[in-house]
């Protein structure tokens, strides 16, 4: 079985169909990430990392540890500009609470409920730590999608739709090896 096939199987597996106090299922909260960064002209890492930014809870992970264990799963197949904003977009959530006024206020509630899991807003050292690496700014672009990703009246594109873009992703693809920052 193929990485694709792997991948495609959780998006329509059971646990796909769940996303507690958010209005759509996570398989379709992440597949409107993925279209949303679609629409708006992301070069592809940043798509898959925006279709694939929740594969941490497909495959159970709690609140706190769906990131960087989503990540390091997707790292068998995908290089860095797919796997760090992966990783980084609690951290994100984290880091714009503490740096963009009002945005806690954008939150769904759920996301605030999982704030509070996730170590709460950061400090202010935190945040200059967490905006002077290499993969925050295609980080915070995720989970910008992710925070929008939540909305019942759209019927985001199946999974089949972003398999021949995670397709030329796979390493050794000619993106795999791509540095974040491709979203700037």
């Amino acid at each position: 079985m193929t990485g694709i096939e792997v991948i495609a199987g959780l998006f329509a597996g059971p646990g796909a169909r769940d996303y507690l106090g958010e209005a759509v299922t996570i398989g379709e909260h992440m597949r409107q990430a993925g279209a949303l960064a679609e629409a708006a002209g992301a070069p592809a890492p940043l798509v898959a990392a925006a279709l694939l930014h929740d594969v941490g809870h497909l495959r159970q992970e709690t609140d706190a540890r769906h990131g960087p264990a989503g990540a390091q799963w997707l790292g068998q197949w995908f290089g860095p500009a797919v796997t760090e904003p992966v990783r980084l977009h609690v951290a994100a959530k984290r880091y714009l609470c503490a740096a963009e006024p009002g945005y806690l206020g954008l939150l769904s509630a759920e996301s605030v409920r999982t704030l509070a899991l996730q170590g709460g807003p950061m400090t202010p050292e935190q945040a200059a730590a967490f905006a002077a690496l290499p993969c925050a700014h295609d980080a915070v672009a995720v989970r910008r999608w992710d925070d929008e990703a939540k909305d019942p009246a759209v019927t985001p594109p199946e999974f089949g739709h972003f398999e021949a873009l995670l397709q030329a992703l796979l390493k050794p693809g000619p993106l795999s090896s791509e540095a974040c920052g491709t979203g700037r």
